[in-house]
């Protein structure tokens, strides 16, 4: 009886130990029960251990380590999904934890990963199953291993590897062509969806224009061990990293789609070292001018870093976010307020305006705009900036429910930061339910449709209208279902429900 491999390439295959094979960068799925030999498999250990093939599957025997298990070379590509599964069987404890895992190289440095997790108890078959994108490295061996520091020996069957198809409704009309007379159409998307080339092919099918969801956030940017070196010679010295943000940059540079910077200045997911002599968050806060040339260098570096390596990629930036607090309509109080005073906001404006590239728009970003009496505060901070000459436009947060706010109060919002004179992004738009209901749906579908004629009716004041994220199973707010895609990106009543009024109009 033949072994059950599969290998559907679209080059030519390659044999290999006496099994087919696609080339690489052609590789489609693998399977293999082991009926016919070890395909390949080989233990992984520093000796002791070995793989036999049983009538059951390869069963591996002599392990002295966890990490000791049956382990293949596969030719995978990078940025391409895989769905990984495998099943195990162990006759020595009563549960035991195993992963499917992968050591993947890249010139000459090895490195790990764990990928998906299962718990298998005595004497049961137990699938262990998940995804995974590989990233850009120079081989991969994929293996299955127990956790913690079990040596037990066990059986695997039926190994396999498909690469996973991913469709986001382009059988479908696009959303950014369908708004394009009105505004851009985009989204946010986080470090992993980027590094999935064929999450974000998909992705740009619908939406034209993206934000990193957090990847150009204090947190991922600022080097704080780096900056800690550099102060010992200058206080106001700043060291930063894009490793995060650059596979979205990239693939929107290579794609010809533009990029909205999220976010220079917040109080929340800002390292506490920043604030603070020495980098030391135990250390005494630095001096307000202290603090203002670390903006000042930070700020400087993220935008020559951007000149540099992505020229024109970058649109416009969140200058601060949300810096007025929701029950008193007042600046909230903050490191930024406790350090540098009252007037950081017009600062880190001015500091922006001072080194953006002069087509780059600066916005102000915010949420609750419709909400009293934050709606006040966020205005009187809009008209100080205005006033300085240092800001283009208020981006508009929309984390709204299925009822609230009421479509006036949004509208009445709109209006009024529009007669300032700044141009708005409706900058993170969800909207939540509280149950994945077929009447829940159809409300959430209804809301939508009300937004986006809402947003019709302003288009001209629009630069962009961006949902936070594509699918609900990545949503920061997965458990109520808030986005226009279902966790198996098929498209939810709401994607035809704004498609349809597009297409009404």
């Amino acid at each position: 009886m033949l072994k059950k491999i599969v290998s559907v390439c679209l080059a030519a295959c390659l044999v290999c130990a006496g099994c087919a094979l696609a080339e690489e960068g052609s590789f489609v799925s693998y399977h293999s029960d082991f009926s016919a030999g070890t395909d390949g498999w080989y233990a992984r250990s520093a000796g002791g251990a070995a793989v036999s093939v049983t009538e059951e599957g390869l069963k591996i025997t002599g392990r002295t380590a966890s990490w000791n298990s049956p382990g293949r070379d596969f030719p995978l590509q990078a940025g391409k999904e895989y769905a990984l599964s495998v099943r195990v069987r162990q006759e020595s404890q009563a549960t035991a934890n195993f992963m499917i895992s992968v050591a993947h190289s890249k010139a000459g440095t090895e490195s790990y990963e764990n990928l998906a997790t299962g718990a298998a108890k005595k004497g049961e078959w137990t699938t262990v199953a998940g995804t995974w994108t590989p990233g850009e490295y120079d081989n991969y061996i994929l293996y299955v291993e127990t956790a913690g520091s079990d040596t037990l020996d066990f059986t695997i069957a039926d190994f396999t590897v498909e690469l996973n198809e991913v469709r986001l409704g382009q059988d479908d009309p696009s959303l950014k062509e369908a708004f394009a007379p009105w505004f851009l159409l985009g989204t946010a998307v986080t470090q992993g969806e980027a590094l999935n080339t064929q999450r974000m092919d998909a992705y740009s099918y619908h939406f034209g224009i993206y934000t990193p969801g957090n990847e150009l956030k204090p947190d991922s940017v600022l080097d704080v061990a780096a900056s800690m070196r550099l102060v010992k010679e200058d206080d106001t010295a700043v060291a930063v990293r894009f490793d995060a943000a650059k596979p979205l940059l990239s693939y929107c540079r290579d794609h010809g789609l533009p990029v909205h910077g999220h976010v220079l200045v917040w109080h929340s997911q800002t390292p506490e070292a920043f604030f603070h002599k020495g980098y030391k968050a135990s250390a005494e806060y630095v001096s307000r001018e202290t603090m203002l040339a670390r903006l000042d260098n930070y700020i400087r570096q993220i935008m020559a870093f951007m000149d540099q390596n992505y020229p024109g990629l970058i649109v416009s930036w969140d200058v601060v976010n949300e810096a007025i607090d929701d029950s008193t309509g007042q600046l909230r109080q903050s490191n930024w307020t406790k350090v540098v005073g009252d007037d950081f906001v017009e600062r880190a404006f001015e500091i922006a305006r001072k080194y953006a590239p002069k087509d780059v728009k600066l916005y102000y970003n915010d949420y609750n705009t419709p909400i009293a009496p934050k709606t006040d505060g966020i205005l009187a901070l809009l008209a100080r900036l205005t006033a300085e000459g240092n800001i283009d436009g208020y981006g508009f947060q929309a984390h709204y429910s299925a009822t609230s706010p009421a479509p006036s109060r949004i509208r009445a919002a709109m209006e009024q930061v529009e007669a300032l004179g700044l141009r708005v992004r409706i900058s993170e738009l969800d909207v939540t339910i509280d149950g994945n209901t077929e009447l829940n749906l159809k409300v959430q579908a209804i809301r939508y449709a009300d937004l986006f004629k809402i947003f019709m009716e302003h288009a001209e004041h629009l630069d962009a209208v961006q949902l936070w994220g594509v699918s609900d199973d990545l949503s920061w707010r997965a458990s109520q279902y808030p986005l226009l895609f279902d966790r198996l990106l098929k498209p939810k009543p709401a994607f035809h429900s704004v498609l349809e009024l597009a297409k009404a109009e």
